[in-house]
């Protein structure tokens, strides 16, 4: 049984990479302050009992330390994120100093406690800022310019996961995601385009198309996301590893299927592109295949399909 520390732990992709890793036999920590968490999300987590711990705390906090010495974790998951493009370009302090200072007092005291290893969840949507070719393949993240501060601030981790593996003796993946829907993605504030659709439409309400819908982007099911984690336990080491369908969908195209699971007739209001909105977005997923073992094996009809399931449930 190995002991894992699961930041953000709470969160839409969090509470689903606990309940995997308790249903695969292990001892879960998570933490979340809940900012964008919910409790809710951990009712399947809670049923493991002493298996699962859970801490509202900010990985920011004074208190990580002791969490760390008391539980011991050998494996970490680090999820916690300020997680909008938006908010980012609002306020560029906050974000780093979630994502940035953040990320740095899990690995400094992971690097305190001995933790075998971090995997950390990076940005694949926009890790590579306005791509020369896609779909993106990992080695021009290297050169890559994102567009916002949130992009900026997900991507400078990498270069510290290097840092802390060469001189502090901690291994690690960082997965690159592209853009994750499912069951429990939160539709109220800036998440995913998935989940805001699905809802307006299943309310009866009509969602807004920003731009003229044609940017694209690559959608990746929660559960096969969460696969990634998993696997990232033993495998790709010192990687870099994008976790992308390979497929280009628009946010017209997508509004089409969607309308048509939920019934949905009416046409798209139309509203302004955001600044920092990538144009086209699309992840190669080979590297993963080779040095994971992993493949999607949703398509997106059907990974839609459940999670309009799942709205209409909620």
């Amino acid at each position: 049984m190995t002991t894992f520390l699961v930041t953000g732990g709470a969160g839409f992709i969090g509470s689903h990479v606990c309940e995997r890793l308790l249903a695969e036999g292990h001892r879960v920590v998570a933490v979340d302050d809940l900012s964008t968490g919910h409790i809710a999300n951990l009712g399947e987590a809670r049923g493991y009992g002493k298996e699962f711990t859970f801490f509202n705390m900010d990985v920011r906090a004074d208190g990580l330390l002791p969490l760390f010495e008391r539980h011991r974790p050998e494996v970490v998951m680090h999820l916690a994120a300020q997680a909008g493009v938006r908010p980012s370009l609002t306020n560029p302090f906050f974000d780093a100093s979630v994502n940035i200072m953040g990320f740095l007092n899990v690995m400094e005291c992971s690097a305190k406690m001995g933790v075998r290893k971090i995997v950390y969840a990076a940005s694949g949507g926009t890790l590579y800022g306005e791509a020369r070719k896609l779909p993106s393949k990992e080695p021009t993240a290297a050169g890559s310019h994102p567009l916002s501060p949130y992009g900026i601030s997900k991507k400078a981790p990498i270069d510290y996961l290097g840092y802390y593996e060469r001189f502090r003796g901690i291994e690690y993946t960082a997965l690159a995601l592209a853009n994750v829907y499912g069951p429990r993605q939160y539709p109220h504030g800036e998440a995913g385009v998935v989940a805001i659709f699905a809802s307006k439409m299943l309310a009866g309400e009509t969602p807004t198309v920003n731009g003229d819908g044609n940017q694209t982007r690559d959608y990746v099911f929660i559960d096969d996301a969460v696969h990634a984690f998993a696997l990232s336990e033993e495998r790709g080491n010192g990687r870099l590893v994008n976790v992308g369908t390979g497929v280009e969908t628009s946010v017209n195209g997508l509004y089409r299927m969607l309308a048509e699971l939920t019934r949905f007739t009416g046409e798209p209001m139309s509203g302004p592109l955001p600044p920092g909105e990538l144009r086209r977005s699309c992840l190669d997923n080979a590297l993963a295949a080779e040095v994971l073992g992993w493949k999607p094996w949703t398509h997106l009809e059907d990974g839609l399909g459940e999670t309009v399931a799942y709205l209409k449930g909620i």
